[in-house]
């Protein structure tokens, strides 16, 4: 399976708009962190064409330790997700 880095977006901005390399690095670097940034204040952000970024919220659960096979109790929690646009999903297909 292949997979893009960073630095390979930071490379496809230097070859199609001429940016040198220390530039597309500031500019991909700020584009995730803003996201990610915005993810902890529990702002959902919307890239047209592409998906949402969002926060979902976890409820409070009952758990099982594996090893004492004893209940315990999971604190409700936070985690980010990603919802594909349909453009994406129908590129995908």
């Amino acid at each position: 399976m292949e997979k893009i880095t960073k630095k390979d977006l930071a490379e496809t901005l230097v070859s199609k708009y001429g940016y040198t390399k220390k530039e597309a690095n500031e500019v991909v670097a700020t584009i995730f962190e803003e996201i990610a940034a915005k993810l902890a204040e529990g702002v959902a952000t919307d890239i047209s064409g592409f998906g949402k970024f969002v926060v979902k919220t976890r409820k409070e659960r009952i758990g099982i330790n594996p090893a004492t096979k004893e209940q315990i109790k999971i604190e409700s929690s936070k985690a980010p997700a990603f919802r594909p646009a349909k453009p994406l999903k129908e590129s995908v297909k």
